[in-house]
């Protein structure tokens, strides 16, 4: 047994009961995989941003290798390395030897929210978000009613030209607040949709969570563009957030707890697939097997259920688009999501979907696929590392000439719109699939 598979071995038996697994422990061989051959360091934001390699994919790999070997602390240093990383997984792209990078991170921050004390707020803030709101449903509801308020009332507005907002460290961050519906996708919940013309197949929507109140349209378009093409879409109730939150910061007993969940409710049914416009939601959803340990029911129940996992671009573009398009005259460029991207390996899907538009004239932008700076909940965590990865984003899609960005991601969407605004580009921001239904709307 080496130094690292007995010291992870100990970790897990030592660490807190509270929602920690053996399936939060990567096996040494997962670390064995990285020969620290440094391909991944011009892939990487953090490492381009600073140039430092302990920001660097290899270099957080190894700080992870010393922490579980016992030969550096889980202290304050170790965690502000692993907590700037956007787990973006650009790394993965480019590691020649399969490296699993998102799945080390992942489990090192597990270890960190075990093992680690961090300051007061913070963790009330994290407790809250992760275990009191994003598995609720309701709760969810009534925080978007309050923000509505809030963004509806001129108090927005008034917060913004006061200054309060920049006097209390907030006027960036609030700048990348989702914009709320006024009706909420959750009133969609059980419903049937059937198929326009002959059937082609029966498939699910994943509604998410804060995208059933921010992203309404959204859903509502992703349904029009599948019934379309000949899918009777399902909406289940009793579905709840996907956890990719949650897995991503560490709090990996609250993403078990939302994937037993919807594992109920999508395997009760038999559906051809099963249906995401979210790329970030995806990349977990197709990952449920990480949650739960090899052997158990639950990592069977995740393996069953990730075999019908798709992203909208790719289940579209796998299926065939029969419904008829109208011509759209328009430049586009597509910002690559890296979720879709590094995390389900899906490149051309987007892209021929939108190539199949009559009149569409794809521009490829420079650096399509580095980081917008969304990353999950990165923007408000590293916020200041976010615009600045945002900055670098603009300049590109500006250069393109392109008057609409096109991207696969609701994250993605709220950061680039935001860019848009702060860059003055001028450029509209939509999804792939927002951008089908136009064209259907207009051929009808």
């Amino acid at each position: 047994m080496t130094e690292t598979t007995a010291n992870t071995n100990q970790i897990a038996a030592t660490a807190p009961a509270s929602g920690f697994s053996g399936a939060d422990i990567p096996a040494y061989e997962d670390y064995a995989h990285c020969v620290h051959c440094g391909l991944c360091l011009n892939q990487c934001p953090t490492y381009k941003l600073w140039g430092l390699e302990a920001d660097s994919p290899r270099g957080r790999i190894r700080q992870i290798i010393l922490v579980d070997q016992g030969r550096l602390p889980l202290g304050d240093s170790f965690v502000q390395h692993i907590d700037q990383c956007l787990d973006c997984r650009a790394c993965e792209s480019a590691c020649p030897s399969g490296v699993q990078y998102g799945k080390l991170v992942e489990s090192a921050r597990a270890q960190i929210e075990q093992n680690y004390r961090r300051p007061l707020f913070s963790r009330l803030a994290r407790d809250f978000v992760f275990r009191r709101l994003l598995p609720y449903p309701h709760r969810i509801a009534i925080l978007a009613r309050v923000l509505y308020l809030y963004q509806r009332s001129g108090l927005q507005s008034l917060a913004r030209a006061s200054g309060i907002l920049g006097l209390l460290g907030l006027a960036d961050r609030e700048r990348l607040l989702p914009p709320i519906d006024r009706k909420f996708f959750f009133s969609s919940l059980g419903r049937t949709y059937p198929a326009i013309g002959q059937r082609r197949a029966r498939v699910a929507l994943f509604a998410g969570c804060v995208a059933q109140v921010s992203f309404s349209k959204l859903h509502e378009a992703t349904i029009r563009v599948l019934t379309a093409n000949g899918c009777e879409v399902v909406v289940p109730a009793g579905q709840t957030c996907c956890g990719a939150l949650a897995a991503h910061a560490g709090a990996r007993d609250a993403a078990r707890g939302v994937a037993r969940t919807n594992l109920d409710v999508f395997l009760k049914d038999d559906f051809d697939a099963i249906i995401t416009n979210a790329a970030g939601c995806g990349s977990t959803l197709k990952e449920y097997g990480h949650l739960f340990p090899a052997g158990t029911a639950e990592h069977s129940k995740a393996s069953a259920f990730q075999k019908k996992m798709r992203d909208a671009t790719e289940f579209l573009a796998d299926l065939g688009m029969t419904a008829p398009l109208a011509e759209l005259p328009l430049r586009v460029t597509y910002q690559d999501s890296c979720h879709l991207l590094h995390g389900q390996k899906i490149r051309e899907a987007p892209r021929k979907l939108l190539r199949a538009i009559p009149g569409v004239e794809l521009v490829e932008m420079n650096m399509a696929d580095y980081c917008c700076g969304s990353a999950g909940s990165y923007n408000v965590t590293e916020t200041e590392t976010s615009l600045a990865l945002l900055a670098e984003k603009m300049k590109h899609a500006r250069a393109t000439g392109a008057p609409v960005i096109v991207t696969a991601n609701p994250g993605c969407l709220l950061q680039m719109r935001a860019g848009a605004q702060i860059h003055s580009t001028g450029q509209e921001v939509v999804h792939v699939v927002e951008l089908l239904d136009r064209v259907l709307a207009k051929s009808h």
